[in-house]
């Protein structure tokens, strides 16, 4: 131990004597907050850093740079930001405080902004909706340069300091970024970090041979390396193209998981972890608060293996935040991980994603309705929902992305669900292919042969809102409700809460026709915001439920943090649990079912016996038991025996 103190000591002592010499830090650091940062900081990087480049002769070399680069990006960082650092980390360090991003105020929304605003500047017009709403942190989804009209959803990332001309300029996004931070609304963008578009200059200067640039990428001169890779990694979009290697017309072959256009980074190369880096910075520099780290499973290969969560990139991810913690100490990482839900865990600690996506909550959401049996939804909330300290679900009902069945085959089976049928019966619900079903889906990736298939829709449709008002409505508000009162953000795919339905028109646009996603992708529904207050139309019902568990939600203590209790109601269709506090609980129950349930009092027997329904102010006795409309759902507090 004494001798790796030492050699971390040795390194710091280098970093130093090059910062004071590139950039005289006693001039441009007088009050010595980058050191102090550096002083904290800096063995947690070199840990990182050894770890993943100490196989290479210039390791520390390049470790060096890496630090000097933060350093120019904390002299870059505008005062108003340096100033939220300190405030957020003031707030963080607070021996048993919520941080921000865990309290119970905190309320999410995304949206592409050509569809929902067509350009930066409407985003910021819409600036004093999202204050009516309750927004305290906006997603755009990805707004950089990317090619057309070929982009997957702008995923395809041609620039990370260029935004897509058609949305505006970078300063137009550093200004829009400015007048969020006032109204108290965090900004959320994506960092594509697993690959670029082979359009970058990186790409493309690869693509013409430069050595420097081949090695940001995975290339490879003939089938050799590809074959032995693709004996034990799995296709993701066998549509696109098979395998996981496309061929170049130079006849070399380049990883691309995902599209052809979408070119896989070579991480084992630390030049690629020092070049992304520097582009993450630039981008908390600009005003970003919050980055969706894209397809983190899939960050780092290794010959012989799936090439999906293994350690590495853990400790990557981890690398990339003790960069952040010395030039920009209030970002914060958001996890995109579609994985099975042990892995999904495991990118969730302070020191690597603070913040992730819940996709099991959301897929588990949707197999209640359809089942009206929420044993999977319970099962999941008291095994899998409680994460570490200082990190926070974000919870929806739909996204930009598909639906797919995420849940464990293990937790099915302990159930008497086989998992493989369960999918089928699911996916076959969700397009109307099952007999009674009030979804409207549409099929993303659909397989005949195997029955694989995920699903796209908006919240709306597959509620059922296309052929009926009830109970799509109810159901829009029973699914929003766990995940407003679960625990962790609730995240709103903008024109949901004025119930938007599928755009069945996707396919007449360039580029959308073979991604049947953009059918939950529509266009902003003026006609729809235009009735969000008359509460006789379903699009007031829907906005006045929701704005309603904004308001509770936010002078809920309770509702704070993402600690959660099991309750088990010994009913099927009915949904419990507890959420917490300092002397009082909020119970929260959901039913699932086509008709009334009634819980007895028995059920309530470790409360006492008076109540409050927090939503609708209304006393329950629970000593007469409880009884639950279709679909009805109720918060409420409740006193501990």
């Amino acid at each position: 131990m004494h001798e790796q103190v030492t050699e971390v000591d040795t390194a710091q002592e280098r970093v130093l004597r090059a910062l004071e010499r590139e950039l005289d830090l006693a001039r441009t650091d007088p009050d010595r907050e980058f050191q102090r940062r550096l002083d904290r900081h800096f063995p947690a990087l070199y840990r990182l850093f050894h770890s993943l480049y100490s196989s290479r002769a210039d390791w520390l070399e390049q470790l060096t740079a890496l630090v000097l680069q933060c350093a120019r990006s904390w002299q870059d960082r505008p005062p108003e930001l340096k100033s939220l650092d300190a405030e957020r980390e003031g707030d963080a360090n607070r021996e048993g405080n919520i941080t921000w991003f865990q309290s119970n105020a905190m309320l999410g929304g995304v949206c592409y902004v050509d569809r929902y605003a067509e350009n930066l500047d409407g985003v910021r017009a819409r600036i004093p909706y999202f204050k009516e709403l309750g927004l305290t942190y906006l997603h755009l989804m990805p707004l950089f340069l990317a090619p057309e009209p070929f982009s997957d959803g702008g995923y395809a990332v041609s620039s990370y300091r260029e935004v897509n001309p058609k949305l505006g300029t970078m300063d137009q996004l550093r200004t829009l970024a400015a007048e969020l931070r006032g109204s108290g609304i965090s900004l959320v963008v994506d960092f594509i970090f697993n690959h670029t578009s082979n359009e970058h200059q990186w790409a493309r200067r690869a693509a013409e041979g430069d050595p420097e640039y081949s090695g940001f990428y995975w290339i490879y001169p003939d089938r050799t390396m590809p074959d032995a890779f693709e004996r034990t990694v799995r296709e993701i979009f066998p549509d696109d193209h098979p395998g996981s290697f496309v061929q170049q017309p130079d006849g070399r072959w380049v990883w691309a998981t995902f599209h052809t256009y979408q070119w896989d980074l070579n991480y084992a190369n630390p030049a690629v972890f020092r070049a992304m880096a520097g582009e993450m910075l630039f981008l908390a520099n600009q005003g970003v608060n919050i980055l969706r780290m894209d397809a983190v499973a899939f960050i780092w290969k290794q010959l012989g293996t799936p090439c999906e969560n293994l350690p590495q990139a853990h400790t990557l991810l981890r690398a990339f935040n003790a960069v952040c913690r010395l030039a920009a100490p209030s970002l914060l990482f958001k996890s995109e991980a579609i994985v099975h839900p042990d892995d999904v865990a495991r990118y969730i600690d302070p020191a690597e994603c603070q913040i992730s996506y819940n996709p099991l909550q959301m897929a588990l959401i949707w197999e209640s309705l359809a089942t009206r049996n929420v044993a999977l939804l319970a099962q999941a909330l008291e095994r899998r929902h409680n994460i570490p300290a200082g990190t926070s679900w974000v919870n929806y009902v739909r996204s930009h992305d598909d639906i797919g069945w995420t849940f464990a085959d293990e937790d099915a089976a302990e159930l008497g669900i086989n998992g493989f049928d369960h999918r089928r019966f699911l996916n076959a619900f969700y397009v109307n292919r099952f007999p009674g079903s009030f979804a409207r889906g549409v099929p993303f990736q659909d397989n005949p042969r195997t029955g694989d298939c995920r699903i796209s829709g908006t919240t709306a449709s597959l509620c059922g809102l296309e052929e009926e008002r009830e109970p799509s409505v109810a159901r829009i508000l029973l699914a929003h409700s766990v995940a407003f009162s679960s625990g962790g953000i609730p995240l709103l795919y903008l024109g949901d809460e004025v119930g938007q339905l599928n755009d069945y028109q996707y396919a007449m646009e360039e580029g959308h026709d073979a991604d049947s996603r953009w059918v939950h992708r529509p266009h902003f529904p003026a006609d729809k915001y235009a009735r969000r207050h008359d509460p006789t139309t379903p699009e007031g019902a829907i906005f006045k439920g929701l704005r309603r568990m904004v308001e509770v939600r936010a002078g809920t203590p309770e509702l704070g943090g993402t600690g959660l209790i099991g309750f088990h109601t010994n009913t099927p269709g009915v949904l419990g649990y507890q959420r917490p506090g300092d002397s009082t609980t909020v119970l929260v129950l959901a039913n699932f079912g086509d008709g009334p349930q009634h819980l007895d009092a028995v059920t309530f027997s470790g409360y006492s016996p008076i109540a409050v329904d927090l939503l609708t102010e209304t006393v329950l006795r629970l000593d007469d038991g409880v009884t639950l409309a279709p679909y009805q759902y109720v918060w409420l507090r409740v006193t501990p025996k």
